[in-house]
């Protein structure tokens, strides 16, 4: 990726006028009871994840809509199908809890190859948040035009992006429809904002919105992975305090790398 793809302003990039150049039975029977296990969790386990109490959760399922499946007079939850309604509803700062860090369905996706992908975007003023969302789009690696295209779409159509408020000031905004590209595709942006967005129904805090980690998953499975993971990189370490700040694209690179190392283990 060219060097100003991570350090030129929105303005620069806007006025150029184009977008950036880029068994057996028993055996099946074990695989699914490991495969249950990471994806699904009971009443007790989703109340712990969110600090809530059973009659909470009881609460969101009957009035909020919260997706579970019955299962022999017990209830299960897909966390995938939980993280997508919880960032709908501003709570993503606890969607890192649905996502063990080393899990055993863990993607191995590293935000920081992604992120230079998408590059760091500052200055970009709120009105033209969806022209950048296209251009992040635009410079999608492992996507043909025809895919891109198609993504550009649908991100435009009403509902087509969930902005997904964590709280001080930060958003992460990704395609509200489920994408499988495969696992060579994906991208992530940090998006700095010249003015707050307008002021959403799911926000957690009164803090205006000006920092985005927009993303678009490989697969329904990283998707999780990822949310769960900007959502920890946002409550932990220094990456929030450096964005905030300002600092330089290659600083918050190596900090975002450092995130990557403590999950998945330093190569």
């Amino acid at each position: 990726m060219p060097d100003w793809e991570s350090s030129c302003c929105w303005a620069e990039r806007h006025e150029a006028g184009r977008a950036p150049a880029r068994s057996t039975t028993s055996t099946a029977a074990d695989a699914w009871t490991v495969f249950a296990r990471s994806m699904y969790l009971n009443l007790i386990q989703i109340a712990e994840s969110f600090g809530v109490s059973e009659k909470v959760i009881e609460g969101w399922i009957r009035d909020e809509g919260l997706p579970h499946t019955p299962d022999r007079g017990r209830l299960l939850f897909d966390r995938a199908q939980v993280a997508q309604w919880a960032a709908k509803r501003g709570l993503t700062s606890q969607v890192g809890f649905l996502a063990p860090e080393r899990s055993a369905f863990a993607t191995g996706v590293r935000l920081e190859r992604l992120l230079r992908v998408g590059g760091i975007w500052r200055d970009v003023p709120a009105a033209d948040l969806p022209d950048a969302f296209e251009r992040v789009v635009a410079a999608l690696a492992g996507a043909g035009p025809a895919v891109r295209a198609l993504l550009a779409q649908r991100l435009r159509a009403p509902g087509g992006v969930t902005i997904a408020p964590v709280g001080g000031g930060f958003a992460l905004p990704h395609p509200s429809a489920r994408i499988s590209l495969g696992r060579d595709a994906g991208t992530v942006a940090l998006i700095c904002l010249r003015d707050a967005l307008p002021p959403v129904e799911s926000a957690v805090d009164d803090a205006p919105i000006t920092r985005l980690f927009f993303f678009i998953a490989p697969s329904p499975r990283a998707h999780l992975d990822i949310l769960g993971r900007l959502g920890r990189l946002l409550t932990r370490g220094p990456a929030r305090e450096l964005v905030l700040a300002g600092a330089p694209d290659e600083q918050i690179l190596r900090s975002v790398a450092a995130a990557d190392d403590a999950t998945m283990g330093a190569p």
